[in-house]
């Protein structure tokens, strides 16, 4: 019954295209019925199935998830507040005299609040109803500002320290511990700082291409002054503080001074105090972004039980040892297994988002991966990549889908994808740049050697490492 597992992964893809449910529902209706047909064959013992309420319990401890609810948060007060708005604005003032200032300020605004905005779709809300209207009235052709809108809400999924690298950073610890166990070479375990630094070279090189596209692609446009009121100087005062505060967070968690629970913290109390004193966090305002607060977290955190879930019954088959396996009988050099592995990763990410991958498809595929793969780092920043640049394909991309159902305005796919084209072509590139190499992952954080597994396992060697663990632990009779 060791196949089961794949089965409940592909019937788990198949119910989420199919249903259109929201994944958890999905998840755990896979995970019981997998499970009891298990235990009606004899296949599952159901004692093991009792060790889910302390896996969740042990979950749910993790100091990280903490920052969940505060990062969703910011971005519904993102959403709310007129932050974004005053920002491009500024930007595209201060870009007055070219004309690709639109663009450059869009990119930048997604740039600073990306990160801040928790996920994709609410960074796709925010940009959406602030930038594509702003962009249009500049004379923007349709297909350019909707391209930029996409490429600027996806930043989040590179530039630290957002949501999904907090998650990814917890996940890639827990599959790089297994991997260290399964080998029983000595090496540091990765923990979510050394991806925060470890994504900073890569993501910096995809926002400098970016901007150098912009600038490109709208050189030649007729620079034209915003026809909406003048900043003033509030306004002006707000453009210039807002920037260094957020830089000042972003750079504290990057730089270890400041876990990402506080930095979070600090960025909801600030919108939250500025909201108040700009008289545009009124009661009622207040009421709808602490709805949408607690109906993010609670689905995500759903989410993070029905992955928990799925992963104990998918691993009580056996069939992470069969996957495990597969992955080291695969032939290639190991940077050959991570671009397959990484392929695979990036066609779920057309139809699953973020956090999806993050929860289901990374925790399986991946510890088998780094026993084979030596840089856990660099395999965590290759996933960042290949997630955006699979959210930005169009006209399936999640990214991409998001803005269009956001802005509600028909562009032809024509226009959308020569728009998209050489930004996909810049994300490659980076890809294409960090495979290569791989040092790019640590200019900024620790040397690859401390934190990689040093020689590539047989198939056989991985069977016997694999079964004398257990990762999951039968309760006491």
């Amino acid at each position: 019954m060791e196949a089961a597992g794949l089965a409940m992964l592909g019937l788990v893809i198949i119910g989420l295209i199919a249903t259109g449910l929201p994944a958890f529902a999905v998840l755990i209706g896979v995970s019981v019925a997998f499970a009891a047909l298990g235990v009606a064959t004899g296949s599952l013992p159901f004692r093991l199935l009792t060790a889910l309420p302390s896996r969740i319990a042990g979950l749910m401890e993790t100091d990280l998830l903490q920052a969940l609810p505060l990062y969703v948060l910011m971005g519904a007060l993102l959403d709310r507040l007129p932050l974004a708005d005053i920002l491009f604005r500024a930007g595209a003032a201060a870009l007055s005299h070219s004309g690709a200032a639109p663009l450059l300020s869009a990119l930048g605004v997604g740039a600073m609040l990306a990160p801040m905005n928790g996920s994709v779709g609410a960074s796709a809300a925010t940009l959406s109803r602030v930038l594509q209207p702003r962009l249009a009235a500049r004379g923007v052709p349709p297909g350019q500002s909707l391209s930029v809108v996409c490429v600027a809400s996806t930043l989040g999924v590179v530039v630290p320290p957002s949501l999904v690298l907090i998650l990814l950073g917890d996940t890639m610890l827990r599959a790089h511990t297994e991997a260290i166990n399964a080998t029983g070479i000595m090496a540091r375990v990765i923990n979510t700082q050394d991806v925060f630094r470890g994504a900073l070279v890569p993501a910096g090189l995809f926002v400098f291409a970016c901007a150098g596209l912009a600038w490109w692609t709208g050189r030649e446009a007729a620079a034209r002054e915003d026809t909406g009121e003048r900043l003033g100087l509030r306004g002006w005062s707000v453009a210039i503080v807002a920037p260094l505060f957020i830089l000042g967070l972003l750079g504290g968690v990057v730089a270890g001074y400041l876990y990402a629970v506080e930095a979070a913290a600090t960025g909801a109390l600030a919108l939250a105090v500025s909201g108040v004193l700009t008289r545009t966090l009124r009661g009622d305002v207040l009421g709808v972004v602490l709805r949408e607060t607690m109906a993010v977290t609670g689905a995500l955190f759903a989410l993070f039980v029905a992955a928990t879930t799925f992963t104990l019954v998918f691993r009580a088959f056996g069939s992470d040892r069969l996957l495990a396996e597969a992955i080291a009988a695969m032939p290639g050099t190991a940077t050959e297994i991570a671009v397959a592995v990484l392929g695979l990763i990036g066609l779920c990410a057309l139809v699953l988002d973020a956090f999806e991958i993050i929860l289901v498809i990374v925790p399986v595929v991946m510890p088998p991966v780094l026993i084979q793969v030596p840089d856990a780092v660099c395999m965590a920043v290759l996933t960042l990549l290949v997630l955006q640049t699979s959210f930005l394909v169009p006209p399936f991309g999640y990214g991409v889908m998001m803005v269009r159902n956001r802005i509600g305005q028909h562009v032809a796919l024509r226009d959308l994808v020569s728009g998209l084209a050489p930004y996909l072509c810049a994300q490659l590139l980076v890809v294409i740049a960090v495979v290569a190499l791989p040092q790019l992952t640590h200019v900024v954080g620790v040397d690859s050697e401390r934190a990689a597994i040093s020689r590539r396992l047989t198939p056989d060697e991985v069977r016997r490492q694999l079964e004398s663990l257990s990762p999951i632990s039968e309760p006491p009779d």
